[in-house]
């Protein structure tokens, strides 16, 4: 029989400089049926041209203008899914490296039962080939979207076994054709930051399940996009985990985790900023915390049973 179908969806805006391990990486995968796809995100650097010349195997779609991360990734799953018939995408950031039998890992188990929605596998830092980032998330009793799991350990073998996860990150992830058709795509309320989580909540709403795979491998870059501390990224941290807890869950796990997260992650993150002389980051933060509030109380999500 021949192997399901799989996109490989790389997304870039404005980042050529980083195909070059990405992409080659995916297109020396040992498996049949896949083709690599390169999301040119509203890119002026290029992008699409350099991988044309450079990758003649890879294919790339463009959107004229930057949608941002869960805008571009929807464009390409629907291109996935819709156009090029596919059974399975993989999302995955550019800048990565991957093991050669990473598509293969990811769709044995995706295979196994239909009600998989996501798998994901072992990812490391690119600089420490050694050092585990994530091999998913746990649940937390506050947060929901716990920490991640094996985080700066070194690979010793302890984390071997096909395994259910609660969440997981989408530095890559391979996604199921049954699962966007039911319960569709990134929600593109989140932009950047949280997307995954909101979409994988939504899928673990209707049954479906995260896996993990420990022969699936990558080597992550990590943040080279936005930056690990850009007021970018602050901002999003600050609202984005806030509007899942919101969404799915009740008004007193809601009033729980509010108070917490005003406490650690806005007030007190905030002042550390400012003493680190990072007072745009700081700003960022609160921004952020306000777009939250205020798309709770404009969407009528937010009540005095939120609070209090």
């Amino acid at each position: 029989m021949e192997s399901p179908k799989v996109s490989v969806l790389i997304l870039s805006y404005n980042g050529k400089q980083l195909l070059e391990d990405s992409v080659s990486s995916y297109l020396a995968n040992d498996y049949s049926n896949f083709d690599v796809v390169i999301i040119d995100n509203g890119s002026t650097d290029g992008t699409k041209e350099y991988v044309e010349t450079n990758f003649p195997k890879a294919k790339v779609i463009r959107l004229e203008k930057n949608r941002g991360y869960s805008g571009g990734f929807n464009f390409g799953l629907k291109y996935a899914f819709n156009e090029n018939n596919s059974k399975y995408a993989i999302i995955t950031n550019n800048d990565v490296k991957v093991d050669n039998q990473l598509v293969k890992e990811l769709v044995k188990v995706a295979e196994t039962d239909e009600m998989i929605g996501f798998v994901t596998g072992k990812v490391y830092y690119y600089d420490k080939p050694d050092t585990l980032q994530t091999v998913g998330k746990k649940e937390d009793p506050i947060y929901w979207n716990g920490g991640h799991i094996g985080s700066k350990e070194i690979d010793k073998g302890q984390y071997e076994a096909v395994a259910e996860r609660y969440f997981a990150d989408d530095i890559f992830t391979l996604a199921s054709k049954k699962m966007f058709d039911e319960i569709g795509s990134y929600d593109e309320n989140f932009l950047f930051q949280s997307e995954e989580y909101d979409w994988q909540a939504r899928a673990k709403a209707k049954g479906f399940k995260i896996m993990y795979t420990p022969g699936a491998k990558i080597w992550h870059k990590e943040s080279m996009t936005i930056g690990k501390q850009s007021p970018f990224k602050a901002f999003y941290d600050a609202r984005n985990p806030m509007l899942v807890v919101l969404k799915y869950k009740s008004p007193d796990y809601f009033r729980k985790y509010f108070w917490v997260h005003f406490r650690k992650d806005i007030f007190r993150d905030s002042l550390v900023r400012i003493k680190k002389g990072r007072p745009k980051v700081a700003w960022a933060i609160w921004r952020g915390f306000f777009s939250g509030l205020s798309w709770g109380f404009k969407n009528k999500k937010l009540t005095r049973k939120h609070f209090i």
